[in-house]
């Protein structure tokens, strides 16, 4: 039987329910990790979209069980933790998905709209965090993966004032846990997507959808699946040296000036 990369390791993926094509990043890092081995903990607030993902990872020969929650509530962050280690004995994992957007400038945010890309966000992140690095602690350690976006490292082309500042609150999140914890043993790390085709963003144009294509150096369009085979190094143990690093899985846009790749959209 040959060795799987997560073998013995059990996984919370937040965000996991199945949102149908194009596929979620949630979804998507489940699924990876359960077929390299880990039990996992489909964390949504969707039972039909959750039902959907369980039903995909068991066909695969997966592992996986459903835990509903609303993650900006602390009370069923806890919980969610406590169902992992019930059910599986430890945890290892923990892969911070779920997130909404937040449009405009500063001068036309409403504090409603603010208050809630707050909550699933960022202050999901921090409970659900709270509660999981004592639980891996008892483990023996681990890896939280944390998702934002390359909107939190520089100003994209939406102007989306709340979900920027919440990606950017993500990343520091990261790095913050990863100094504070590395002696207990958990690694903390962030991928930063770029222009993937995901949920999130399928109701976008052709022509938009195009021209995030085009404006990337490798000139290909990411996939929900280009993320999760990053969040699945970075949970195992090849990467038991990496922590408190930002990954951007974004074509290589990251890395060039507005005018390097000005001519990519002719």
């Amino acid at each position: 039987m040959s060795h799987k990369r997560l073998d013995g390791k059990s996984a919370i993926v937040v965000g996991a329910g199945a949102r149908g094509e194009p596929t979620g990043t949630g979804f998507a890092a489940a699924m990876l990790f359960a077929k390299e081995g880990a039990q996992v903990l489909l964390v949504d607030y969707d039972q039909d979209r959750a039902e959907a993902s369980l039903l995909a990872i068991e066909e695969a020969g997966g592992c996986a069980s459903i835990f509903l929650a609303d993650v900006t509530n602390e009370d069923n962050c806890r919980d969610m933790v406590a169902t992992c280690s019930e059910r599986y004995g430890a945890l290892h994992i923990l892969y911070n998905n779920v997130a909404t957007g937040g449009s405009g400038t500063v001068t036309d945010i409403q504090e409603a709209e603010l208050d809630e890309v707050l909550a699933l966000n960022l202050k999901s992140a921090i409970f659900t965090c709270k509660h999981a690095i004592p639980a891996m602690k008892e483990s023996g350690g681990g890896s939280i993966i944390n998702i934002a976006s390359i909107d939190g490292l520089r100003a994209g082309g939406a102007r989306n004032v709340p979900y920027a500042v919440t990606k950017a609150g993500m990343i520091q999140l990261t790095r913050v846990l990863a100094v504070h914890h590395g002696r207990d043993n958990i690694r903390v790390n962030c991928i930063a997507p770029g222009h993937i085709y995901a949920p999130f963003v399928r109701r976008i144009d052709q022509e938009t959808r195009a021209r995030r294509r085009k404006i990337a150096p490798l000139g290909t369009e990411g996939t929900a699946w280009d993320v999760a085979w990053a969040a699945l190094f970075l949970a195992s143990d090849e990467a038991r040296w990496i922590s408190g690093v930002v990954l951007p899985v974004d074509a290589g846009l990251l890395a060039a000036t507005p005018l390097a790749v000005y001519d990519n959209l002719s």
